[in-house]
């Protein structure tokens, strides 16, 4: 079976299994066992694909992929995910409609998918490049940003991108990923200017 079918399968396995009860992140990824981080990440990353923020749980949600980052920057070989991740308990309706949006990116996703650009994903240097991106992704999505719109997208595009290069072993979507990394940078970086531009001006105003 290939890691696009285990993918598809898996998660209809999760969806069919959430009809009997609510059915929770670590319930689910714990059936996954030894599943590689790009797959994990990819599940993981799901909920986090809405403009609309999510508040505390986009900060949990981004320090647990640095913590994936790390664990695989250290060479762990399964992903420990911590207890408030484990414990997000989704229903049926959720799960389905996860899976749907899952299914709906990864089919579009692979139209443009091919090996390629191999030495970005090899055994060697694919665990401490993927490690960067999700240290990096988890630590600017988990800046609590409040009401911003796509503070949560913007990181889980950068992950999907770089789980796309590692299904499809497919490097340029892992420098796609690093592209979605910058433009993240770039969009809070202007956010934070408009906040200090328009606050200053704001001031100065106040106090003349």
């Amino acid at each position: 079976m290939s890691d696009y079918q285990q993918l598809v399968a898996t998660l209809e396995r999760f969806a069919e299994e959430s009809k009997k009860r609510p059915l929770t992140l670590g319930e689910a990824l714990d059936t996954l066992d030894e599943a590689a981080y790009g797959f994990i990440a990819l599940i993981l990353a799901l909920p986090f694909m809405q403009p609309i923020p999510l508040g505390p749980i986009t900060v949990a949600g981004g320090l647990t992929f640095a913590t994936l980052g790390w664990q695989m920057w250290r060479g762990h070989e399964s992903p420990v995910l911590p207890q408030k991740i484990r414990n997000v308990e989704m229903s049926e309706k959720s799960w389905r409609i996860l899976v749907s949006t899952c299914l709906k990116i990864v089919n579009f996703g692979r139209k443009f998918t091919r090996p390629r650009m191999d030495y970005l994903v090899s055994e060697e240097k694919g665990p401490r490049i993927g490690a960067l991106i999700l240290i990096t992704s988890g630590l600017l999505m988990a800046i609590p940003f409040g009401v911003l719109p796509f503070n949560n997208v913007l990181p889980a595009l950068a992950v999907f991108f770089y789980c796309f290069g590692q299904l499809e072993e497919d490097g340029l979507m892992v420098m796609i990923a690093f592209v979605w990394i910058i433009l993240t940078i770039l969009y809070f970086g202007f956010f934070f200017f408009g906040l200090w531009y328009f606050g200053s001006a704001a001031m100065m105003r106040w106090l003349a």
